[in-house]
């Protein structure tokens, strides 16, 4: 297992689509791996691929929920929102490819999600509160978007000119 590396802000491997898995084969058990290896080292909620600049529909979400008496992380692969409830939920979101940012996002309160698990089995979830927000976070980093971009124009603006700012003090 490996530590991998975050891309931030302004680096255009963030705004692309990651590519759909064809299997979950050893290669991608590699990356899973990593990913929560990552996760856990930065004491983050979730982390998508692509936030490693690795273009693969590949997340993994953690939030604490316990089975067993143990946390159990969610891996996903090639996930997909099939349904998505009306009731909003506003929830102070940060983003280790936004560093140093929180802003209140709102997303859907629930959701129903298909993925492949680290096995290469089809898996169907329904989940609500933090897990439902962490899920569509991560999955809005495999189709190249942001929180930021669930903001105003101003407010992003705001911050993408303090990152670009802080960018140049380095």
């Amino acid at each position: 297992m490996a530590l991998l590396p975050m891309l931030h802000t302004f680096d255009p491997r963030l705004r692309k689509k990651a590519l759909p898995v064809e299997a979950v084969d050893r290669d991608v058990r590699v990356l899973i791996d990593d990913l929560l290896e990552t996760n856990y080292d930065l004491d983050a909620l979730g982390l998508a691929a692509p936030q490693a600049g690795i273009s693969k529909r590949v997340m993994v979400v953690d939030v604490g929920e316990k089975k067993a008496g143990t946390s159990c992380p969610f891996v996903m692969v090639n996930p997909e929102i099939h349904w998505h409830s009306p009731e909003t939920q506003v929830t102070q979101e940060g983003c280790f490819s936004v560093p140093g940012f929180y802003e209140h996002v709102t997303r859907s309160l629930e959701i129903k999600v298909s993925y492949l698990d680290e096995q290469n089995k089809h898996q169907e979830l329904s989940a609500s509160g933090l897990l439902a927000d962490c899920i569509q976070h991560e999955l809005d980093h495999l189709n190249g978007v942001l929180f930021i971009d669930h903001l105003s124009a101003l407010r992003r603006g705001i911050i993408l000119q303090k990152l670009k700012k802080n960018k140049r003090l380095r």
